[in-house]
């Protein structure tokens, strides 16, 4: 079974004023808000068309984040809070774009950890590191998800310049194998650090401030 990394750009207020909001929004989050319900149930469906059953269904998963609780104990109720919470990223974030699909992107971007982390980058900007790391800190805890996905990954966007030159200054030394990946990665962390830059530079209503990983 293959896993696809998507990625797009929030300010993360933005996502944490819904959850454990119970509802208490202006008129532009309600809108969305009844926008991650109507996705929710459309998600739902296509889970129950394809006969997948986690104990949890992803619209009571999101009613649960917006009344500011994660404490369902069916076995699979985090890859249903993670799936809602995914909803309430992708209704305030940037339309997203593609970073690859991958077989076991787990253990491959485990590998490129290990080779970076040989060759010198610091800890803190290894890709799997910030794309198995969850939401922010501020965020309400979730139980992992079954199997390990979805997923929930992200990345700082003051940090997206630092990462692409750690490994651009790498990348000639590393295994061949690693390079097509890595220069994408690259490639998509200098274009999403450029777009924060001028855009924070030049828009003063701009207040983007997180490049979110999905994982699926």
């Amino acid at each position: 079974m293959s896993h696809t990394i998507s990625y797009s750009t929030a300010d993360k207020a933005d996502v944490l004023a819904f959850l454990g909001s119970k509802g208490d929004l202006t008129p532009d989050q309600l809108r969305r808000l009844e926008s991650m319900r109507r996705y929710a149930r459309i998600r739902q469906d296509d889970l129950d068309h394809q006969e997948v059953h986690w104990g949890l269904s992803v619209p009571d998963a999101l009613e649960h984040l917006i009344a500011g609780h994660s404490d369902a104990d069916a076995d699979c109720a985090g890859n249903a809070y993670t799936t809602a919470l995914q909803l309430v990223i992708d209704r305030n974030a940037s339309d997203p774009g593609h970073l690859g699909t991958y077989s076991r992107p787990s253990t491959f971007f485990g590998l490129v950890d290990d080779e970076m982390r040989r060759l010198g980058v610091p800890a803190d900007l290894l890709p799997h590191g910030f794309l198995y790391g969850g939401p922010p800190d501020e965020f309400p805890f979730l139980p992992s998800s079954m199997d390990g996905y979805p997923a929930i990954g992200h990345l700082p966007l003051a940090r997206t310049k630092a990462a692409a030159e750690a490994y651009r200054a790498v990348l000639d030394r590393m295994d061949p194998d690693f390079h097509h990946d890595v220069r994408e990665l690259i490639e998509k962390l200098e274009f999403e650090h450029g777009e924060w830059e001028s855009a924070t530079k030049d828009l003063d209503w701009y207040t983007q401030d997180t490049l979110f990983f999905s994982l699926t």
